[in-house]
């Protein structure tokens, strides 16, 4: 327990100083290079001539089984050799694949492009730099439109990116870290409610709302009570009360969870209708308009993040130290 929470403490401060460097090796892309290659071998020789949509969910239940067993697999050999040469260097290596798989100074970053761009560049470098974190077509987008799905790319992954990696890290270590970055991999690459993906992406995406289910949750109410204490700029009894209004105005049954919380907490009114891939999806609004949103909710959003990932590291630190306490 002693080298998990060092490793474990030593990781997330890694993430906050260096994020994840361009062009530096990575787990998560080697995860995801993985699922795009079983892909091609899975479903895209079934695209052409009549679909079959029994064969396609299973081999989409083939993709996660290989996923899995190979990250479970990689990750486990990776750490317990480390440990078994030397205890130290164990311990750097958890600490480095903890860094691995949390991505809050990398979204924060990457968020506050978007945020650079408009305010140096203009609409068009905004529209390319909220391509880059958002699934949704973003050319359409006006200003107000870019500043949301900014907004709401940070809020939905306070929750995927960093609370819920974090929370599956602490109870069971980097090998339950990355089993669970592999099921919200496999989700935002083949979980797509569309004519490709519906069925082979089925199970991909029901399991990533499985273990999201919990993280979501936690993660909306530690951003609420970080509302509260994050400064002016925040309302916690307001982000309480459009969480409990709003928490389900999304087909995902945890997307809205952190969004929610966000909108309430910033007084702003985020979601309603997205194009996708050329077609407009109707989606309820979450939050209230109380004022006009404006380009610094972006990073505003970004420290709320912050606050929210601080608070559950003290309740992960807490809850470390009564378990080392009661073993003794």
């Amino acid at each position: 327990m002693y080298y998990h929470m060092i490793a474990f403490m030593a990781g997330v401060i890694l993430d906050w100083i260096i994020g994840d460097p361009m062009n530096f090796p990575h787990p998560v892309r080697w995860i995801g290079n993985l699922i795009y290659g079983l892909t091609k071998k899975l479903l895209e020789p079934y695209l052409d001539g009549e679909r079959n949509m029994r064969t396609e969910k299973r081999n989409g239940l083939i993709l996660v089984l290989i996923v899995l067993a190979l990250t479970i697999t990689v990750s486990a050999v990776v750490l317990v050799g480390s440990y078994l040469i030397h205890p130290y260097l164990g311990l750097v290596t958890e600490a480095v694949m903890t860094c691995y798989l949390l991505a809050a100074k990398s979204l924060y970053l990457e968020s506050m492009k978007v945020s650079k761009a408009l305010n140096r560049e203009g609409i068009e470098a905004a529209r390319h730099a909220v391509s880059m974190i958002v699934g949704r077509d973003t050319d359409v987008l006006d200003e107000e439109g870019v500043i949301k799905a900014a907004v709401e790319t940070v809020a939905e992954n306070t929750s995927d990116g960093v609370i819920a990696p974090m929370l599956y890290t602490f109870i069971g270590g980097p090998v339950l870290g990355f089993a669970y970055k592999a099921v919200n991999t496999m989700d935002s690459m083949v979980g797509y409610h569309n004519d490709k993906y519906e069925d082979f992406g089925y199970y991909a995406a029901r399991l990533d709302d499985i273990v999201n289910y919990i993280p979501a949750r936690i993660s909306a109410l530690a951003m609420i009570l970080a509302a509260f204490v994050a400064g002016s700029n925040y309302s916690g009894a307001n982000s309480a009360r459009i969480y409990k209004r709003d928490r389900y105005n999304h087909k995902s049954p945890n997307s809205a969870q952190t969004e929610s919380a966000c909108a309430g907490a910033l007084g702003i009114r985020l979601a309603g209708d997205a194009s996708y891939f050329g077609k407009i999806v109707k989606k309820p609004f979450i939050g209230d308009p109380l004022r006009t949103i404006e380009r610094d909710d972006i990073r505003r959003a970004g420290v709320l993040m912050f606050a929210t990932q601080i608070l559950i590291l003290i309740v992960c630190f807490a809850l470390a130290t009564i378990i080392v306490l009661l073993a003794k």
